[in-house]
């Protein structure tokens, strides 16, 4: 089965993360400086890079030679992340685990240090979907975390974030990806594949995505496999 366009080109690391200088400068500079929270949130609209970035600093503090804050993709711990093959590393969708069982699981396991990397990561999309009781579970491990543990909640519903987890998290807007960011990773799909696409039809794809990055590959995905002589309008 062919890979979306959108995991093709997925950042490996904060180099090529597009359109949101601001939280990835400052994401290197607690790598550099060693200066790692135990929570994180990553908020801001959907395909905007939020759960890339999690995964990138998830192996970023544990990469054993960070190169500028960046993971060097190389070491044992970057490529056990990249691969999925460590436990240290832990994706959960909010939309599945969101009852107080979960929450109570995830606190049972916690407390463990982690396994081979350096930090036990827990990376929570759609944060926004716990329920109130599982909320407050978390908030317990939050005020009292091991120092081992680094959360990091992406959601596009902050609202819905209670305050007294927001409280305890370091807080990272995503803005929506420019025009240009869009053109730039589409001109460099395109030749890649050795396509032709004028610019009215990047330009479509573009306003249809609506500054989701993810969006915009799913939409190029969809028109490429149309498999045409010609991708113009």
């Amino acid at each position: 089965m062919a890979k979306a366009l959108y995991r093709q080109y997925r950042p490996k690391t904060f180099d090529k993360v597009l359109g949101q200088d601001r939280v990835v400068n400052v994401l290197k500079n607690q790598v550099k400086l060693n200066k790692i929270s135990h929570a994180y949130l990553f908020a801001g609209e959907r395909g905007t890079g939020k759960t890339s970035c999690a995964k990138i600093f998830a192996k970023a503090i544990n990469c054993l030679n960070p190169v500028d804050g960046s993971p060097c993709g190389k070491c044992e711990n970057c490529l056990a992340i990249e691969e999925e093959t460590t436990i240290d590393v832990v994706e959960m969708d909010a939309a599945s685990n969101r009852r107080i069982d979960d929450i109570r699981n995830l606190k049972d396991n916690v407390i463990y240090p982690p396994n081979k990397l350096k930090y036990k990561v827990y990376i929570i999309d759609e944060a926004h979907m716990i329920t109130r009781e599982a909320f407050n579970a978390l908030l317990k491990i939050m005020e009292e975390p091991p120092s081992h543990l680094v959360f990091i909640l992406a959601t596009t519903e902050i609202e819905k974030i209670p305050q007294t987890i927001l409280s305890r998290l370091q807080r990272f807007e995503f803005n929506k990806i420019g025009r240009k960011e869009i053109y730039q990773q589409i001109s460099q799909i395109l030749i890649d594949k050795n396509i032709s696409m004028n610019d009215d039809a990047i330009n479509l794809i573009i306003k249809k995505s609506n500054g989701a990055m993810r969006d915009a590959l799913s939409l190029l995905d969809q028109v490429l496999s149309l498999e045409l002589d010609n991708y113009s309008l």
